[in-house]
């Protein structure tokens, strides 16, 4: 038997066993000839000690360990000496004497960096190169422990629930959904590719008119996307839900009690005001600036072009004349005085200007009023009015924007986030609650935007969503006008959820699709499946997903998603340990039907 007991198994109860444990050695002291190591495996820590008196041979090859050493030692527990406990140990109250054998069982390289905790944290770089080692952290190693047990409670949860867990196929054909797909070259059918699923979409669709009312899977998703810090590079993974017969009300029902549930059951946050918020996109966008905003603190964008309006300077009069695409707006940040120095309040310039802004203006609240150079543009009544819809008080700041609505808002909502960062640091943390979810309902999307690209109609987010007001809605003459029944949930500034009631009649679907240029025979070209089980009677049907690595990070309180991964990508898309992405030989190119074209160097 290589083990009786885990390295955080042993306590009082087991003083004068005789018991065997095989792990890791952490680290090694030589006192007076006795050594103490302290043996680790995944559960915890125990002390075994290697007494020459005792076991000559056993100290004599303990005396060859060394760190991340793996060994096997046999020995009986006793009782620490008096004032040697160790309370920050589950096992502090025992040590084992090696008594009985000591074996090495394997040999380890140093490290290429340190494993305590106790230094600087290595570059990414090393650590996913090394990822087996970097698993041996306690962060680390406690990140993989909880998401299994996220994992474990979430499949429960929904099986309570009467949803059917669905394995959806990984190769699957190409369809215009997010963002680029990762295709896959068949050997079998040359010059044609499968594509890996950005979603299940279609096929869970699709089990909704097999009879299949309530879906789920923790579903593997695949976009070829560039990394950042709350989206990984490659693969993600979704806690995919589709359910028939469900109006919106329907879905939010089960999302909030899901995750009431899961906060309580395996999280220490708790979930502001013990309620889920809700407002419209267009809310959302005038209010803060984003679709994902973060309600753990206030500084709400507040609307002033009607005062600017009546303004003597011609460039904000201009603004402020054309209400439908011009936005002023103003944030407050109280007691400004006592949190900014000059050189902050410079680099706000500097930071507005790098989100497109062309300059910084703000007015502070004094003892004998507002101060600010352009002061003289603003009669008294209108300064009264800004100090009233701002709410500003002595000592107080109002900063402030003007220019084309998208812009604005843009700029605006990152400046809200800049700001805050920046009191959080320095209030140490006290400024923004890290142990709160403050989560909200966005819903009501726009179905349509302009592309950027293309200057025409093209769909703003799933183009199988249901538009507000079905059909009818469009006959509206301005199609950006047209709403769909689409929501998302955000979370401390970022969004964990997507999903939406779905547009499930065949003659609506066409019609969206007719909008932005694409012919019925497109639909069935692309959607063949869909375009012909749905007129087999098909049920209202809505869906969501809950971005599982992403909550499961705002939960661990990491600020990168790649650590909420066993095996992270890193942030070049790379996977550093396996070396991919990676050249493949002639031979498997020819099988595959393939050649590369190397681009020319100059």
């Amino acid at each position: 038997m290589l083990r009786t007991h885990k390295c955080s198994e042993l306590t009082a109860k087991n003083i004068w066993e005789k018991v065997t444990l095989s792990a890791w050695v952490s680290n090694r002291r030589d006192h007076g000839g006795i050594v103490f190591i302290d043996l680790r495996d995944r559960y915890g820590l125990t002390q075994v000690v290697f007494d020459p008196e005792v076991n000559k041979e056993a100290h004599s090859l303990a005396d060859t360990f060394r760190s991340e050493y793996v060994i096997k030692a046999t020995g009986t527990v006793r009782a620490r000496p008096e004032g040697q406990a160790n309370p920050n140990m589950s096992t502090w109250e025992i040590e084992v004497i090696i008594d009985d054998n000591v074996e090495l069982l394997s040999k380890s390289k140093t490290p290429p960096f340190e494993l305590d905790g106790h230094g600087e944290l290595a570059n990414e770089e090393v650590r996913y190169t090394h990822r087996y080692i970097d698993l041996r952290r306690e962060k680390a190693l406690d990140n993989v422990k909880f998401r299994s047990k996220f994992v474990a409670h979430t499949k429960n949860w929904f099986l309570q629930k009467d949803f059917l867990d669905v394995q959806t196929p990984i190769f699957t054909a190409s369809s215009p959904e997010w963002a680029r797909d990762f295709v896959i070259p068949s050997r079998l059918h040359p010059g044609k590719f499968y594509a890996l699923p950005q979603a299940p979409q279609q096929y869970k669709q699709l089990l909704m008119v097999g009879w299949i009312d309530k879906y789920f899977q923790i579903a593997p998703c695949f976009r070829d996307e560039d990394p950042r810090a709350d989206r990984h590079a490659c693969e993600f993974y979704q806690i995919d839900c589709e359910m028939s017969f469900v109006e919106q009300e329907d879905i939010f029902a089960v999302v909030e009690e899901y995750f009431f549930d899961t906060v309580k059951a395996i999280s220490e946050k708790t979930i502001m005001d013990n309620k889920f918020y809700s407002m419209t996109y267009a809310e959302s966008m005038e209010k803060y600036g984003t679709d994902k905003p973060d309600l753990r603190y206030d500084m709400q964008l507040v609307d002033v072009i009607d005062i600017f309006a009546k303004s003597t300077n011609e460039i904000f009069a201009w603004i402020a004349a054309d209400k439908i695409n011009n936005r002023i707006k103003a944030i407050k940040v109280t007691k400004w005085d006592e949190i900014f120095s000059k050189s902050q309040m410079k680099n706000f310039e500097k930071f507005v200007k790098q989100h497109w802004a062309h300059g910084l203006g703000y007015f502070q609240m004094q003892e004998d009023g507002l101060k600010w150079p352009l002061n003289k543009f603003f009669s008294e009544d209108d300064l009264a009015e800004i100090i009233k819809v701002t709410e500003l008080e002595v000592g107080d700041a109002v900063f402030f924007w003007a220019g084309e609505k998208e812009i604005v808002q843009w700029y605006m909502g990152k400046f809200r986030i800049h700001l805050s960062e920046i009191i959080n640091k320095l209030q140490d943390g006290k400024f923004i609650d890290k142990n709160t979810l403050a989560f909200c309902w966005v819903n009501d999307f726009p179905m349509f935007e302009l592309n950027e690209i293309t200057g025409k109609i093209d769909f703003g987010h799933n183009p199988f969503s249901m538009p507000k007001g079905w059909i009818k809605a469009f006959e509206k003459d301005n199609l950006l006008e047209v709403e769909s029944v689409q929501y998302d949930l955000a979370c401390n500034g970022f969004e964990v959820l997507s999903g939406s009631i779905r547009n499930h009649d065949i003659a609506a679907l066409v019609k969206a699709f007719e909008k932005v240029g694409r012919t019925e025979a497109e639909v069935k070209e692309k959607f063949g499946a869909m375009y012909e089980a749905f007129q087999y009677g098909v049920p209202p049907h809505g869906w969501f997903a809950i971005w599982m690595d992403r909550i499961i990070m705002i939960l661990k309180d990491e600020p990168n998603i790649r650590e909420v991964y066993a095996f992270p990508k890193s942030g070049k898309a790379q996977d550093l340990m396996m070396n991919a992405p990676a050249f493949i030989d002639d031979e498997q190119l020819d099988e595959l039907h393939i050649e590369v074209v190397k681009e020319d160097e100059d």
